[in-house]
């Protein structure tokens, strides 16, 4: 019979296993952590976009380090990573305008102000892929001193944002006060659903 010791450490070899491991959702894997410009970044939580009944895209929040609120992420300094995949095909242009009223919603009208022309050039941006398919992904990169860096299919598209509001604006349509979907903010947050 082993000592209650070992089984105690082989109980917690198997719970830090089982948190180590990647997370998935509909079919999306999601890493637990990840490395970005030579930064590591844990995963923060994920979860699923529902329309209606509908699954619409899987998200995930990477961070420097876990928080458990959407004023601890949205101060947390350092890069951060938001991975968007789709799990229906979308018209892209739609999308964008509803990221667009996604953050009116979330912000204060004179915070909204300083990103109108970074929203106006990101709808451009989903404007110009037309249709985005089942599998197709997009992240949202905050990289200090660069700005925020939108990918799409794996590309990044056009320059980098580089007011600083911006980024925080984007994360707003899913931590805001009104989030596109209250259980995938839970979910980003980490909070059990």
């Amino acid at each position: 019979m082993a000592p209650i010791k070992t089984l105690s450490a082989i109980a917690l070899l198997c719970t830090a296993a089982h948190w180590a491991q990647a997370v998935e959702l509909s079919g999306v894997k999601l890493d637990d952590t990840m490395e970005l410009k030579g930064n590591k970044l844990v995963l923060n939580g994920a979860g699923i976009r529902y329309k209606a009944v509908f699954k619409v895209y899987v998200a995930g929040l990477y961070l420097g380090k876990k928080a458990s609120s959407s004023e601890e992420v949205l101060a947390q300094p350092g890069v951060k990573h938001m991975s968007v995949t789709m799990l229906r095909d979308i018209d892209a242009s739609e999308l964008g305008k509803l990221f667009y009223r996604g953050v009116q919603d979330n912000m204060p009208k004179e915070e909204f102000s300083k990103v109108v022309p970074g929203l106006l050039r990101m709808s451009q941006m989903f404007s110009d892929y037309k249709n985005l398919k089942s599998g197709d992904s997009f992240t949202i990169d905050w990289l200090p001193g660069a700005g925020t860096i939108i990918s799409i299919k794996g590309k990044p598209y056009g320059e980098p944002f580089k007011e600083p509001e911006f980024f925080n604006a984007m994360l707003r349509i899913w931590l805001g006060p009104n989030p596109a979907d209250w259980k995938l903010k839970d979910a980003l947050l980490g909070k059990p659903g």
